[in-house]
Parts: structure tokens; sequence; C-alpha cells
């Protein structure tokens, strides 16, 4: 199963013209990210907190279909994924009632913390992007034997 997180539009999260700011649906994206992580098993405040190795975004990418206001129920799926031996992306697919609202992408590049170099990703990450494109795999086929039948 692809992972999935939901999230009610805050009144915060809107700008002037009561819609999403638009910086905000990254920020909500992020929160899926960190979901995921946790959802995996890994300890976000050891992985937030004076890390050795950090995974800044190095690319981020939102493309808006429908206006999100205050009070929307949101369905964050989000897939990983790995693109070399220190970077990932994360796709985010943003819906309201199976109607997809927004799509975004992260990239992220791992770093030692000192040194600010890239350095390969750690275990417990390619275990998770493994995990994550597994039951993304899984879930395509499902998809696509439900629309073949």
């Amino acid at each position: 199963m692809i992972f999935t997180y939901q999230r009610t539009v805050r009144f915060a999260d809107t700008d002037a013209a009561g819609v999403v700011y638009f910086a905000n649906i990254l920020s909500i994206c992020h929160e899926a990210y960190e979901e995921s992580l946790w959802h995996s098993g890994i300890n976000i405040k050891t992985f937030f907190t004076h890390p050795s190795v950090a995974f800044p975004i190095v690319h981020a990418n939102v493309d808006f279909l429908r206006p999100i206001y205050c009070g929307d129920k949101l369905m964050i799926s989000l897939i990983p994924q790995k693109i070399s031996i220190d970077k990932f992306n994360i796709t985010y697919e943003i819906t309201i009632t199976d109607v997809i609202v927004a799509k975004a992408i992260t990239r992220h590049v791992c770093i030692d913390v000192n040194s600010r170099t890239k350095q390969e990703l750690p275990e417990e990450i390619i275990s998770w992007l493994e995990t994550n494109r597994r039951d993304a795999e899984g879930a395509e086929r499902r998809k696509s034997r439900e629309e073949i039948m």
C-alpha cells in the first residue's frame, strides 16, 4: 500500500485569498514525509536532532491543479524513490475526495552534517526507500488489475 497521510487544512495554512499559501503545501508534504519515516520505524526525534547525516531538500516543485481551502480534508500519498547512492526523490499526490488537487516533488541529498559533503544514504533510509518502492509497485499492480476487470 502506498503511504498516505491525512491532513485538514487550517486557517494558518491559507493566504489573504483564502486558499493554501503556495509554500505551505510543501510544509504539509514534509509532514507526510516525517510521518512515513515514523511509520517505518525510524525514530524521528533522533533522525532530526543532532544527526551525523542530514537530507536537505535541493529541489522542490509543486503543481496546483485546483484551489485548496481552509477545512479541506487532504489525503497526501507519497512515493519515495532512490535516484543515486546519495539522493532520493519523494513524489506527492494531494487529493480531496479522490480528486487530485496538487502534485509535488522534493529531491533530497544525503550529507555529512559536519563537513557538508555528500554521503551515501544510510541503511535505514535505503530500507525505507525499498519498503515504499515495493508498496508502490504492489499498489500499481493492483490498480492495473482493477482497470483490466
